[in-house]
Formats: structure tokens, C-alpha cells, sequence
């Protein structure tokens, strides 16, 4: 089991496109947005400034990405036959799901970490102690229903159609869920729709950081009930398939 995980996070690592997408891309983008919106502070925020909520909403991204492309990779080790080949070994297939979530949480980490560093030294951004933890290990707990819902992806779509939906679906939660722009300047009619996506939710949980109020909580049970669902989805996919077997 340790020896597997080790090889799964190796390989991740080494890996220049995912390091590029999940690290560097998110890091660029803030800083990109920070220029755009300068010092301006959010209407009706009591002075939150952009960059601090750009800081939030683009480290949750970084956790969102890293989390979902890590578990899609399913789909490839289908194509490959690695899980007829797995069953031939004493490794079981809870063992196998749990280790690729693990996985992608282990490679989620690093992302909200080097956005809040760079909104902390180049825009200047100051929070408490409990903010900074907020924004890097709470976005980071908070991306658990991301991962499994990468791991949905590669179970149940073929792997040459497996990258059209992952990008898809990154585009559509990370625009739509304010994790590349600011969902201060949607009507009210969209935020009200927007507020299923577990996406909005994970950005949330930094941007409570920022508010000091307790909709981090309203932001955890949300997510929690999406990681049951999405684990249900886990489940009956791969029953279905070792039925096949």
C-alpha cells in the first residue's frame, strides 16, 4: 500500500503539464487579475480589496484542478487494462479508489499554498493567523468532493473523450463558481443558481476567511453532502464493472 502511494505521487509529480496547470497557471492568473482590478475593493465589503478575494477564489482553483486532473487519470490505467490486472493482485479495489484520492489530496496541497504566498508577499495581502490556515488547509479539506468527482470522470467516461470533459467541466465550475472572476458583478438570479456547484462553495471557504462570518460552515455541509454523492457514484461504478469481470 505505501509502496503504491509513493509511485502514485512520483509519478504526478513528475509530470510537467500538471505542474505547469495546477501550480504555475493558477499563480499567473491571479497575479494577471490583480492588475486588472489594481487596489479596488469590493462594493459593499467594508475595504475587502480584490487581491485578497482573487487570492481566495484562485487558490481554491488550484485545488480544484490539481484534485480532478489526478483522479481522471483513471480512464487511461481503464484503457490500458490496469484494473484486470489489479484484481490478479491482493491489492483491493477500495484500496486502489482510496489510494487515488489520497493522491490527488496529497497533490492539491501546494497549489493554495503558493497562491496565498504570493497574495501575502507581492500584493500585500495580511490575514490572521487562522485566515492564512482557512485559506490553505481549509480549501485544501474542502477539495475532497473535487477529487472523487475526478475519480467519476475516470470510471465512467471513455478515455479518449476523458480530457473534453474534464476541461469542460473545469471552464464551466470554475467560471460559473467564482474561482476566476469575481461572482460580485452576477445578477442575483445566477448566484442563487450557482450556489449547487460545490465549486462556489470551495471558493467560499476562503472567502469566509475574508468576511468573518459562518458561512464556512453552510460551505462544509454542502461539500460534504456532495462528496456522498459523488462517492455513491464511485461505488456503483465499480461494482458494475467487477460484475463484468
Amino acid at each position: 500500500m505505501t509502496g503504491y502511494l509513493a509511485i502514485e505521487i512520483k509519478r504526478m509529480l513528475r509530470g510537467p503539464r500538471f505542474i505547469v496547470f495546477a501550480f504555475v497557471v493558477p499563480v499567473v492568473m491571479y497575479l494577471l487579475e490583480c492588475m486588472l482590478y489594481k487596489k479596488q475593493t469590493i462594493p459593499h465589503s467594508h475595504g475587502i480589496t480584490y487581491s485578497a478575494w482573487l487570492m481566495c477564489s484562485l487558490a481554491a482553483y488550484s485545488a480544484f484542478t490539481s484534485s480532478m486532473h489526478t483522479t481522471a487519470r483513471v480512464a487511461h490505467e481503464r484503457q490500458i487494462g490496469w484494473h484486470r490486472q489489479l484484481r490478479l493482485t491482493p491489492l483491493l479495489p477500495r484500496t486502489y479508489l482510496l489510494t487515488k484520492v489520497f493522491v490527488a489530496m496529497v497533490v492539491a496541497l501546494p497549489g493554495p499554498a503558493f497562491v496565498a504566498l504570493f497574495g501575502w508577499l507581492v500584493q500585500d495581502v495580511h490575514l490572521s493567523a487562522s485566515g492564512w490556515l482557512q485559506i490553505t488547509l481549509g480549501i485544501w479539506i474542502a477539495a475532497l468532493p473535487c477529487a472523487v468527482l475526478g475519480l467519476v470522470i475516470g470510471l465512467y467516461v471513455a478515455p479518449e473523450q476523458q480530457q473534453m470533459y474534464l476541461q469542460g467541466l473545469i471552464i464551466l465550475f470554475g467560471f460559473l463558481g467564482g474561482l476566476l472572476l469575481p461572482t460580485t458583478g452576477f445578477p442575483d438570479w445566477l448566484v442563487d443558481i450557482i450556489k449547487v456547484m460545490p465549486s462556489y462553495w470551495l471558493a467560499d471557504i476562503g472567502h469566509g476567511a475574508l468576511l468573518h462570518d459562518t458561512r464556512a460552515l453552510v460551505g462544509a455541509a454542502v461539500l460534504a453532502a456532495w462528496t456522498l454523492v459523488f462517492s455513491g457514484a464511485v461505488v456503483l461504478s465499480y461494482r458494475r464493472e467487477a460484475a463484468r469481470a
